[in-house]
């Protein structure tokens, strides 16, 4: 074994090991300053693109001081920090800024595993806070039908976790099935059962839509939660976040606290999630934001130069550090607008140029749950025009339940188990 492959394996081990001990932040230092060191020696994208801009390796004391490598360019260079053949998993860019453009991120099985781990902690620590188990109903397609998108193996991996009998992937191919959908959200919300609505923000849209011009809406049982992302970043169209959340109420019955929003981006292994639920189901609340992670901070830096990390509250450009992203690198710089809050930050849209310079405010151009390519978008039109259609095919008979009373607000627990054991150290390479 080589020393890189030693080295790789080794870091590998204490940040997954680190991911679920929730370590202090001189630990977080120090493994990032590590992770970085590594990274600059084998990835030669990262290393170029580091000697250009004069870093002193040595000098680096701090992770906020890590040279960030930016989003836009994973879509020009292949940036990894392995060797390309021991490639396991493969996922592709977004490409909202530019919907041609787009990039493989490839990882090892280190990185494959990381993501994973990152994800599974994430989602037992902010979605499923409770402990128990429910139906997932996802609206996205399953890794079967996309294999390359992120969202679609997470979620699978969500089911296998956290779902219960009942769970599964409701858009194919060729559009959603929305029959499937409606009927299974029907049959729970009849039996009494909280459920877990996942998806892009703009199926969700869509969905809202369709029942308010056929006169219909859900009252999903206490405890169901709807979460978005995808595609949302201020506004869908015409909508802002707070239109969104009370029509999560007023058509499927969720209340607020239980409507969260996750971030996530092919660039980068970690997802974060609003902390609503978690703060409601453990009797606290902190208002709307995505919380640091034991492994990964995210630092809103000035427009201008890109240089300055920003006070909390002022807007800015997010930049991730995150080492679950051990094949890759480490510091990403985003695109999108956002500020720190007190122990996380919240995004609040991409950003645009104007006049050559980019600005605070916002692009609000909406993005289909799929991205701008025509094919994609031809398959999003098509999800609209067959959640219409299905929706206007309810008899008032057959209506959902209307929504006449608030939702009763869920019992205060303690902290519940996180749904799964952390994985086994990896010993070989």
């Amino acid at each position: 074994m080589d020393q890189f492959a030693r080295r790789r394996r080794e870091l590998f081990n204490r940040i997954n090991s680190f991911i679920w001990s929730e370590g202090g932040e001189g630990e977080f230092n120090d493994l990032c300053l590590e992770t970085f060191r590594y990274q600059y020696e084998a990835n030669e994208t990262y290393r170029k693109y580091c000697d250009l801009k004069g870093v002193n390796v040595d000098g680096v004391a701090s992770w906020r001081d890590i040279p960030a490598y930016p989003s836009d360019g994973f879509k020009k260079s292949l940036v990894v920090s392995f060797p390309r053949e021991k490639a396991v998993m493969a996922n592709i860019t977004g490409g909202t800024t530019n919907p041609d453009l787009r990039g493989i991120i490839l990882r090892d099985r280190y990185g494959r595993e990381l993501v994973l781990s990152s994800n599974r902690w994430v989602m037992g620590e902010y979605l499923f806070p409770e402990g128990e188990r429910m139906p997932i109903l996802v609206l996205a397609p399953s890794p079967k039908s996309a294999p390359n998108m992120g969202m679609a193996v997470g979620m699978a991996e969500t089911i296998r976790h956290f779902g219960s009998e009942g769970s599964g992937f409701f858009i194919t191919r060729t559009g959603m099935k929305t029959g499937a959908l409606l009927k299974a959200m029907k049959e729970f919300e009849r039996k009494g059962v909280p459920v877990a609505l996942i998806g892009s923000t703009s199926a969700f849209v869509y969905l809202f839509n369709a029942l308010r011009a056929n006169g219909l809406r859900f009252c999903l049982a206490p405890g169901s939660r709807i979460v978005d992302g995808g595609g949302y970043r201020g506004k869908f169209g015409e909508r802002t976040r707070g239109d969104y959340l009370r029509e999560c109420h007023e058509m499927l019955g969720v209340p607020d606290p239980f409507c969260v929003n996750v971030l996530g981006m092919a660039e980068c292994s970690t997802n974060y999630v609003d902390a609503t639920l978690r703060d409601r189901v453990r009797g606290g609340g902190g208002g709307r934001r995505k919380p640091d992670l034991p492994w990964a901070r995210v630092v809103a830096y000035d427009v201008e130069t890109c240089s300055r990390p920003l006070p909390v509250g002022e807007v800015g450009l997010l930049r991730h550090f995150d080492l679950a992203n051990l094949p890759t690198v480490l510091a990403v710089q985003t695109d999108n607008l956002g500020y720190r809050t007190g122990d996380g930050f919240e995004i609040i849209g991409r950003a645009q140029l104007v006049d050559g310079k980019v600005s605070r405010v916002p692009s609000h151009r909406p993005v289909g749950p799929m991205g701008d390519r025509k094919i994609f978008s031809f398959l999003d039109a098509y999800m609209k025009f067959s959640i219409s259609r299905h929706v206007s095919r309810l008899g008032k008979e057959e209506a959902f339940c209307p929504c006449g009373e608030v939702i009763e607000e869920m019992l205060e627990g303690g902290r519940p188990p996180q749904g799964a054991v952390p994985p086994t150290q990896i010993q070989g390479d």
